[in-house]
């Protein structure tokens, strides 16, 4: 065989390598419509569990496994959250998942910790059962001054940004840390000057936060309860009775528009119509907003207040009783109008 003969031969085996190599390195090899998809790899997995977890959305398993070994894979599996994104190749899939991809965590709104814990565990790996533990770890609460009843004050809402594999305990650490931060001497100062720690000023602030959504009102509305307070009143909050029932039912999904006369007379410690000061832990996670009403009130003699029929959303305050006896007959009228039993 002539030398032409074979340099042709290298020449189409070389080009032949090369497109081989083309194809396992460089063109599509995903498997799904969507533009982009997250999977999600548990600690401590291994490159057999990547294989399961990836096989749905890789079009030519061999072919990424084969870039896979290239790269040193297999031996240096990272546990966390991967974009896939549509088209992209072998090459890319396995750079890809060397890249854990951070989750933005957001919540608010949430009435008691179960429910925060449900809401975190749909975002990150540990489980509710795991971060429920974890926030309740008896020497976690006695080293940082909270209970079980209150630890809930620790969770400011916002929106965070962890990888999707981080600990329950990293995050449970994470969360103090911007407690401990929103705490500055400032605010403190403010809490002091108020005769409450800023767990009490919390719980304020979540009865606060369900009594009005309207931020104009709630300083108005703090420095009703502060005045309560510093009278030596009971707080008498409608809120705090609706979070009492929901606690007995162990039902919070329920919806309690109105509170029944017997719903006073509920014994719990949240119940705030029977026991006199503040109740155990927040009734709700407050955002920032009611917690600087709290720490900034409204300076006023009122002592009562009740919702307003004439402008919704808003309520009427009163110095005493018998102009609140007033306000208060009005809007049970107009409840009763409304045909609301509950």
């Amino acid at each position: 065989m002539n030398k032409s003969k074979i340099f042709k031969i290298l020449a189409a085996v070389g080009l032949i390598v090369v497109l081989v190599v083309y194809i396992k390195f460089f063109t599509s090899n995903t498997n799904f419509d969507k533009a982009e998809i997250y999977v999600e790899i548990p600690t401590d997995s291994k490159y057999e569990d990547v294989l399961r977890i990836i096989s749905p959305y890789v079009k030519n398993r061999s072919n990424f496994e084969f870039i896979a070994g290239l790269r040193s894979y297999p031996e240096n599996v990272k546990a966390g959250r991967f974009l896939l994104k549509k088209g992209m190749s072998a090459f890319q899939l396995v750079a890809t998942m060397r890249r854990n991809v951070p989750v933005k965590l957001a919540f608010n709104n949430q009435e008691r910790l179960e429910n925060l814990c449900e809401r975190i565990s749909a975002q990150i790996e540990p489980d509710t059962t795991k971060l429920l533990a974890t926030f309740r770890d008896p020497a976690f609460l006695e080293k940082n001054g909270f209970t079980k009843e209150n630890v809930f004050s620790m969770f400011l809402p916002n929106t965070y940004e962890f990888y999707w594999n981080i600990s329950a305990e990293k995050f449970r650490d994470k969360m103090l840390d911007e407690y401990n931060k929103f705490w500055t001497k400032e605010r403190i100062a403010k809490a002091t000057e108020l005769n409450l720690t800023p767990v009490q000023a919390i719980t304020l602030a979540s009865i606060v936060h369900k009594e009005t959504v309207k931020k104009s009102e709630r300083p108005t509305v703090a420095g009703v309860y502060l005045n309560r307070l510093r009278d030596g009143m009971k707080l008498q909050a409608d809120p705090t009775v609706i979070y009492a029932l929901k606690l007995r039912d162990n039902d919070f999904d329920q919806i309690i528009k109105r509170v029944l006369y017997k719903d006073l007379f509920i014994a719990s410690p949240y119940n705030t119509y029977q026991n006199l000061g503040l109740p155990p832990g927040p009734i709700a996670m407050p955002d920032v907003d009611a917690i600087d009403a709290v720490l900034n009130p409204e300076k006023h003699d009122y002592l009562y207040f009740c919702a307003s029929v004439e402008k919704f959303g808003y309520h009427e305050f009163a110095a005493t009783m018998e102009q609140h006896n007033v306000n208060a007959k009005k809007y049970a009228d107009w409840l009763n109008a409304q045909g609301t039993k509950r």
